[in-house]
């Protein structure tokens, strides 16, 4: 919670709640029906006072009975009325809030698709998944219920201490006298909790955060026995957030306090008054009763203030932080003059000078890159552990941006070309297999929509799935669960190289396609990427000697700079550097063939 925030709660919340304008603005007449029906249907209810007034002073004053059925079936009918306008009010808001809703949803789904990597790596996913689901259905329901009636309400009082003034001036002039600190004091306490529900809404976005981590994370967390640590985090977080809900309860419980105790003292203000004009002659019994029965009426608006302003503190709060997102300009967008992709894409890859940081990172992970991978060509980046690989990968397809130098495809900079195009010249296959809660053929034609099933069969034959795939209960219709979890390793890295090959790019990027393979797989992969890997421009980072064999030519990366290029054999003979990596690497496959051998 940002400290300007805090400091002018209301400035912030008022801002925030006018930029919901463009979303409202369509469904405005609706909504202002809606509203109108709301307010017409409150003072059809406080004419009812006005009626029983003419009852006490009519009928029962002077025993004129002709007259009182009338009077009781107007009481009826203005019932009837205030019951008819409410249900109008909630028929006419449901569709156009509901439409908000999801509208904004939408909007902000599409522009979580367009912000760069660099922002999904330093938001917390329950962050954005709280902003995305809880925060919206409170913005709907300020916009169906809790602003109409903050606005109904409000026009309500002051109409009531109208009747009041023109049934007796006195009584409305004592009601405007409480009235005031009534006014102070819920503004107070609305300020306080403003502050309040910010502050529960963003800890409800981490306690969401902690929540699916340890969802997703649960093998990890089992197999290593820290339930309990991952517990304790979340009790604390949760209690924090327990701690911020019982502020809020107390700061409405105050304010419930002030909007109760006012209006009955109000009450007995106006019996006390209206009782001694009564005994003076200068003041009707039916008056009297009218005045406490506008008082009765309007109790419930006067008590419902707090609880409005509350909701339209949450709302603010909520629209607020989804306007913190909305609000975050994409780093990498299409240029203003793409450059339209040659046809065909002969796929040379080249890295000029190229230099990479961090937005948060204050060290340079890649410096001065010069790397060029000819059409066709397959070029395997071997280096030590955070050598900076898997960066260099990255910035062929504008995962990241290059912070220095160029990226360069068939001679035009990546970043004069339209994003669509450039992804769709370049696939990606990372080392870590992400695949989405769909059927296999979703998966694996994710980026690649228009492939008919043969196309989907044939880039599985490629990543040697198609047999797995064919014991499937449902074949290519089988729903792969959440995160592909009911898969194994290497049949989630299968499928994610069939989804990186469906479309036949011209350049392939695969980030170790082979890391979570066992040593039979493997072979079946390593023949079918040969296949693949001749008719395309590939650059493949290699973590074992088998993947290096594959390549026509080699870079070994160091200390964020191509060390040396060249064939396997060459670097193998010439390099020492070269040599003690291949070795690490061979050492480590010793050892995985021996586990799976044992």
């Amino acid at each position: 919670m940002s400290e300007s925030f805090e400091q002018q709660p209301h400035r912030a919340a008022l801002g925030s709640l006018r930029r919901l304008a463009p979303y409202i603005r369509p469904h405005r007449r609706a909504l202002v029906g809606g509203g109108l029906a709301a307010l017409a249907g409150t003072l059809a209810g406080l004419a009812i006072p006005l009626v029983t007034r003419a009852i006490v002073d009519g009928p029962i004053a002077r025993s004129e009975l002709s007259i009182l059925p009338w009077l009781v079936a107007g009481v009826f009918a203005f019932g009837l009325l205030e019951a008819g306008l409410m249900m109008l009010r909630r028929r006419l808001v449901a569709r156009p809030s509901t439409r908000i809703e999801a509208d904004m949803r939408a909007d902000l789904f599409a522009h979580l698709q367009r912000l760069p990597v660099a922002f999904h790596d330093q938001w917390p996913s329950g962050q954005l998944l709280s902003r995305a689901t809880s925060d919206l259905n409170t913005i709907r329901w300020f916009v169906a219920f809790s602003g109409i009636f903050l606005v109904v309400n409000v026009l309500t009082m002051v109409a009531g201490i109208a009747v009041l003034a023109w049934l007796s001036p006195v009584l409305g002039l004592a009601i405007g006298v409480i009235a005031v600190p009534l006014v102070v004091l819920t503004l107070l306490l609305e300020r306080r909790y403003s502050v309040a529900a910010r502050r529960g809404q963003d800890q409800a976005g981490d306690l969401a955060t902690v929540i699916e981590e340890s969802a997703l994370g649960i093998r990890v967390l089992k197999s290593l026995g820290r339930g309990r640590r991952l517990t304790a985090r979340f009790v604390t977080d949760a209690r924090g957030l327990r701690g911020t809900e019982l502020l809020k309860v107390r700061l409405l419980a105050a304010l419930w306090a002030v909007l109760v105790t006012l209006p009955e003292a109000a009450i007995a203000l106006i019996l006390g008054l209206g009782a001694y004009g009564v005994a003076q002659g200068t003041l009707t019994l039916g008056t009297l009763v009218a005045a406490v029965t506008v008082m009765t009426y309007l109790y419930w608006p006067i008590a419902s203030i707090g609880w409005l302003l509350a909701e339209a503190s949450n709302a603010a709060a909520a629209t607020r932080r989804y306007w913190e997102v909305r609000d975050v300009v994409p780093a990498i967008t299409d240029p203003e003059a793409p450059i339209a992709v040659p046809r065909p894409v002969r796929g040379e890859l080249v890295l000029q000078d190229v230099s990479f940081r961090y937005p948060a990172g204050h060290v340079e992970v890649l410096r001065g890159v010069d790397l060029a991978v000819r059409p066709g060509e397959t070029m395997a980046l071997v280096g030590a552990t955070g050598s900076g690989k898997t960066t260099l990968t990255a910035l062929v397809a504008r995962l990241y941006d290059v912070t220095g130098g160029a990226v360069l495809i068939d001679g035009i900079d990546v970043r004069d070309l339209r994003l669509s195009d450039l992804r769709t010249a370049v696939a990606t296959a990372f080392e870590d297999p992400v695949l989405i809660s769909a059927s296999v053929r979703e998966n694996v034609a994710l980026g690649f929509p228009s492939a008919s099933d043969e196309q989907v069969w044939e880039a599985l034959r490629v990543a040697s799935a198609d047999r797995f795939v064919a014991t499937l209960p449902w074949g290519l219709d089988t729903r792969i669960g959440e995160q592909g979890m009911s898969l194994s390793g290497g049949q989630r890295q299968r499928l994610a190289l069939a989804r990186a090959v469906i479309g036949h790019p011209p350049v392939l990027v695969l980030d170790d396609p082979l890391s979570a393979l066992d040593v039979h797989t493997e072979a079946e992969v390593e023949a079918a990427l040969r296949r693949v890997l001749g008719g395309v421009t590939a650059l493949v980072v290699a973590h074992r000697p088998s993947t290096v064999q594959l390549a026509d030519r080699v870079a070994l990366l160091a200390d964020g700079r191509i060390a040396a290029v060249g064939t396997h054999t060459g670097l193998l003979a010439a390099d020492p550097e070269y040599r003690r990596l291949l070795a690490s690497m061979q050492d480590d496959r010793t050892d995985e063939r021996e586990e799976v051998g044992a």
